[in-house]
């Protein structure tokens, strides 16, 4: 698969294309313009944007009402533009319009970047040397983000230093609560278990990506390396662990269960072992405390919810993707897979073992 975001769709845009015309001639001069959607995303309705002879990538808010913070395009961007200056792999950002018109809603434009982008991580088609070198080349990429320091890059204000899942259960807790639709038992004692099991806070400070994952990478076109981390929307500043437990999950959750690896051969495949991969991140990040279960825990609970609300978004009509009806009922079976966890060791890997 080729491209950055997604998958090429062709579907009608959310706005006029006359009207982005317009912009984009008054900014950089007269030029051809041509639009295609993206279809990968879930949240951010995103397109390849050609004008004359700039290859670009659009990004936006969602049309109709979004909850208070969500959907930061202007995070998006601060972020990238920030990182620009180290060695984690992003599209240069171009461009960030905050006032609604004349698309309706806030948007940003960055450089299109071609590469490959995998979403299902069991990486169907290559041999198995290349899907343990994708796996590697993203947990390199993770230590590479996770080693900046939020003050040099501009950053040290991205977000509250401090207790961050402590505020983050509260945020996605709420989240949930305020959701209108059916409750979720198996997601509520999710919800109840994690402020009881809350891990000392150690101080540590990262930029935090939110969803660091295989689908929101884009890989070289030949090489097992990440040439640009993308979907900054939930980055912040919190602890490395959250993203590190963020990754984990695919060894816990199901092929139909949004692309997991649980019950696949993985040496057959090729995939590395969780134990691996986690021990590679290690290798390559500056020192961390150990990966608990606590945050694999954490992390496939904010999933839910994030299910939960594109399940909203399918209700209310305005879901960024066609196909994201399939998504809404994963909320329920990423909370039994948070409950397994629950179940397991406390300490899952630590830098010492790596």
């Amino acid at each position: 698969m080729t491209g950055q975001g997604g998958e090429a769709s062709g579907g009608k845009t959310d706005f006029d294309p006359a009207a982005l015309a317009v912009f984009l001639d008054e900014r950089f001069g007269p030029g051809l313009l041509s639009i295609e959607r993206i279809g990968g995303g879930q949240s951010n309705p995103t397109y390849f944007v050609d004008h004359g002879g700039q290859r670009l990538v659009l990004r936006k808010q969602p049309s109709g009402p979004i909850l208070r913070g969500a959907h930061a395009i202007d995070r998006e961007y601060r972020v990238l533009e920030a990182l620009a200056s180290t060695d984690v792999p992003v599209p240069r950002a171009v461009l960030f319009h905050a006032e609604p018109e004349p698309l309706g809603t806030p948007f940003y434009l960055m450089e299109r970047l071609d590469g490959r982008i995998f979403h299902d991580c069991a990486l169907p088609g290559l041999v198995p040397a290349e899907r343990r070198g994708l796996y590697l080349g993203m947990a390199e990429a993770l230590a590479k983000l996770h080693a900046v320091k939020p003050d040099e890059v501009g950053l040290g204000d991205f977000g509250r230093p401090g207790n961050y899942f402590e505020r983050q259960i509260a945020r996605w807790t709420k989240q949930l609560r305020e959701s209108p639709g059916e409750p979720i038992p198996e997601l509520d004692a999710v919800a109840n278990w994690l402020p009881a099991h809350l891990p000392p806070d150690d101080g540590q400070v990262a930029i935090a990506h939110g969803d660091f994952r295989l689908g929101n990478l884009l890989f070289h076109p030949t090489k097992p390396e990440v040439i640009g981390i993308l979907d900054w929307e939930l980055s912040t500043l919190g602890h490395p662990l959250a993203d590190l437990g963020y990754c984990a999950m695919p060894w816990h959750t199901a092929p139909d269960e949004y692309g997991g690896i649980l019950g696949l051969d993985h040496a057959t495949l090729g995939i590395p072992t969780e134990r691996e991969f986690l021990a590679h991140y290690y290798e390559h990040a500056v020192p961390t405390a150990p990966l608990m279960r606590f945050h694999l825990v954490f992390a496939l609970f904010r999933f839910a919810v994030i299910f939960v609300g594109i399940a909203d978004r399918v209700r209310s009509g305005t879901a960024a993707a066609a196909n994201a009806a399939e998504f809404a009922p994963l909320a329920q079976r990423f909370a039994q897979r948070a409950l397994e966890a629950m179940a397991g060791a406390d300490v899952i890997l630590g830098r010492s073992e790596a």
